[in-house]
């Protein structure tokens, strides 16, 4: 038999309002976050939950990318400009973006303006692996961290030879190549290049043209920005400015041979001549052969 309890609320059939719907917590009593939002309309920027709630990154580094990509492009994104925007300074700003690298929210390149400068370009990626590049390289999308394969290098530019080949040239050649760091670290050469490069040089060498000189047409007016490839600019230098061959000198006639002065066997007289021999006018007269040759 059932008893009804007096105290037990009656059940409730009409519908609650929206604060007070039973699927909803109450937040009253039990402490912890309550969102109070309101819709933006202008002025604001979408940052996803795997930035805002990232695992690994610091805070510093969360601020930061949301920071960054709230910018318009082509702001300044240096660690000057943003140490100078904010009080945490150059070195944490540092360490951050480093860590927005690593984890793919931020890319870096080196690329040449139209002036011929070269300037670093910094790229803010909102989901690391999912933008443009991704979409054209679907595993890029399963690994982002992965490098991608460098392209090939281009071979180097042939350099002029030289007419011969000595191996004390070419040794001069090596040996001046190897030299050229002590003048400028950014021409430090492989030992591939280096071998690529030094017939160029003897042919430089062999032109009347002395280490010194050759040296100093090489290392001269290199450019003010980083040199990624020393031994390209050296091959180009080498074909490009190679001197004309020296002109031709006929070889110099020997001297005359000065005989001290002697007296004749015939005459006694005294001409300049060989020990024991004859002036011109007691000398015999050559022999005719049969056919009046003389």
């Amino acid at each position: 038999m059932d008893t009804q309890h007096p105290s037990a609320p009656a059940r409730a059939h009409a519908r609650l309002a929206d604060n007070k719907h039973p699927k909803r917590q109450s937040h009253s009593s039990s402490g912890g976050l309550v969102h109070d939002h309101t819709r933006h309309t202008t002025r604001f920027t979408v940052i996803g939950n795997h930035l805002a709630q990232h695992p690994e990154l610091s805070l510093l580094a969360i601020g930061l990318a949301t920071h960054i990509q709230s910018l318009p492009q082509s702001a300044r994104v240096d660690i000057k400009s943003l140490a100078a925007r904010f009080t945490e300074g150059a070195t944490r700003i540092a360490a951050a973006l480093r860590e927005l690298e690593t984890h793919g929210y931020l890319r870096r390149e080196r690329v040449r303006t139209p002036a011929g400068r070269i300037v670093t370009r910094t790229i803010s990626c909102n989901q690391p692996g999912r933008g443009g590049h991704a979409a054209a390289e679907p595993a890029r999308r399963t690994h982002p961290s992965r490098p991608a394969k460098k392209p090939p290098r281009k071979p180097l530019p042939a350099v002029p030879q030289p007419s011969y080949r000595s191996p004390t040239l070419l040794q001069t050649a090596t040996d001046l190549l190897a030299d050229l760091r002590r003048t400028d670290p950014r021409l430090l050469l492989s030992a591939c290049d280096t071998a690529h490069l030094a017939p160029g040089v003897a042919a430089w060498l062999e032109r009347d043209l002395s280490p010194t000189a050759v040296r100093q047409a090489l290392a001269k007016d290199l450019p003010s920005e980083p040199i990624h490839r020393p031994a390209a600019l050296l091959a180009h230098r080498l074909t490009a400015q190679l001197p004309p061959p020296p002109p031709f000198r006929a070889p110099a006639a020997p001297p005359a041979i000065q005989y001290p002065m002697t007296n004749c066997d015939g005459c006694d007289r005294g001409f300049r001549g060989p020990q024991d021999s004859r002036c011109r006018d007691c000398r015999p007269s050559p022999t005719p052969d049969l056919n009046g040759a003389t």
